[in-house]
């Protein structure tokens, strides 16, 4: 069975969170500065390599014209046009329509020395136009050696780059996060023992209040006792949403077979001061009588957050209506509702779309926690400005 997450998990989480969002764009950051390098050396090795080549494709380049001045000359006698097995050679004319090529290519006639398809190529420009030609361009096959070397230069740089910047940004991540830590882990402590010093005043109130006959009251005294009765329900109510929420995982838990109902009616007598506060009507039908095998604390947690809500978040005489029906609770309410954009988000914690009310965005994440604890189904519908329901089944 699942457990509620303490707010120790929550806050360890958030933690984590932060330090994946840091941790991400750092090494986003890492990875690009490491590719930009890894690029830059690789242009300039394979620059180096073609300066390398360059004294060769030149004497191969005066071979190749030695013969064009040949075949020019004795062009009667002899039309073969010169070759090697060294190189590959093409001619064209002013026009860069070839005249000749050994093989057939597509060549950039733009460019002077380059490397393109495993061959470097060098493009010249004669200073007399044998047979008509204006470039003349020499092709010998890269023997890849310089790429090879250059491969496993890269490799190992970058695995030790990746290292060291691994090193450095934890180290640094753990500087950065350290503060936020321990602001978190102070807050965490600030909740728990407010919390713990919150419980004997707050059920002393709560219970002296109870026990005063109401009716031997003047109306003013009444009043003041009602007033106290809601500040100390709301009070209260807080009180246990914190306990749930920082000792959730601690809780003893103790299912059995309840009556939803009768568990329905004391809960909604309960809340019947606060609604009267607000001039909100409170109401309960029951439509069939259901039974639910749980936590009698934790379901009672839930329907209290749920008619919690829709009393603070309603209008002025408005109404909530809590039904109960083949298994199933409905609590609808004709208050302030809710944009439908927001209606996936509602059960995060913390999470609240208005300044209406006051709140901690805390109550529809216990009821989510405890539905995912016992496998209920919450289900959200709401109309802004107009009305909102929330509907529990199991």
């Amino acid at each position: 069975m699942l457990v509620s997450k303490s707010l120790d998990t929550d806050l360890a989480r958030s933690e984590k969170q932060t330090l994946y969002r840091i941790a991400t764009l750092y090494s986003l950051l890492t990875i690009i500065i490491i590719f930009g390098f890894s690029f830059m050396y690789y242009n300039a090795q394979k620059e180096l390599m073609l300066q390398e080549q360059k004294a060769t494709l030149q004497h191969y380049t005066k071979e190749l014209l030695l013969g064009l001045k040949r075949l020019h000359i004795n062009f009667d006698k002899t039309q073969v046009y010169p070759r090697s097995k060294a190189y590959e050679s093409a001619i064209f004319d002013s026009d860069k329509k070839q005249i000749f090529a050994t093989t057939p290519t597509v060549l950039q006639l733009d460019k002077i020395l380059y490397l393109k398809e495993g061959m470097i190529t060098l493009v010249s420009i004669p200073e007399s136009y044998y047979l008509g030609a204006k470039y003349v361009i020499v092709k010998i096959k890269d023997r890849g050696i310089w790429y090879e070397k250059t491969k496993k230069e890269l490799l190992i740089f970058n695995l030790l780059a990746l290292s060291v910047m691994f090193v450095i940004g934890y180290v640094l991540l753990r500087l950065f996060l350290k503060p936020m830590r321990d602001a978190m882990h102070l807050l965490d402590r600030f909740i728990k023992d407010t919390t713990h010093e919150l419980n004997t005043p707050v059920s002393t109130i709560v219970t002296n209040i109870e026990m005063i006959n109401k009716e031997k009251l003047d109306t003013q005294t009444l009043k003041k006792i009602n007033r106290i009765d809601v500040g100390a329900k709301t009070i209260s109510n807080i009180y246990q949403d914190l306990t749930y929420l920082t000792l959730g995982n601690k809780i003893v838990t103790n299912d059995m077979l309840l009556d939803v109902g009768q568990l329905l009616q004391e809960r909604v007598e309960y809340f019947t001061s606060l609604a009267e506060a607000k001039k909100v009507s409170l109401d309960l039908e029951i439509i069939k009588d259901a039974q639910l095998f749980i936590d009698r604390a934790k379901l009672s947690k839930l329907v209290d957050n749920l008619i919690s809500n829709a009393i603070k978040y309603n209008k002025m005489k408005g109404y909530v209506h809590v039904t109960l029906e083949e298994n199933e609770i409905v609590v609808a309410d004709g208050g302030i509702g809710i944009a439908k954009k927001n209606i996936k988000k509602m059960q995060e914690r913390y999470a609240r779309f208005t300044q209406v009310s006051g709140g901690f965005g805390l109550g529809l994440s216990i009821v989510a926690s405890i539905a995912q604890e016992y496998h209920l189904s919450v289900t959200i519908d709401s109309k802004e400005f107009e009305w909102t329901k929330v509907r529990v089944k199991w």
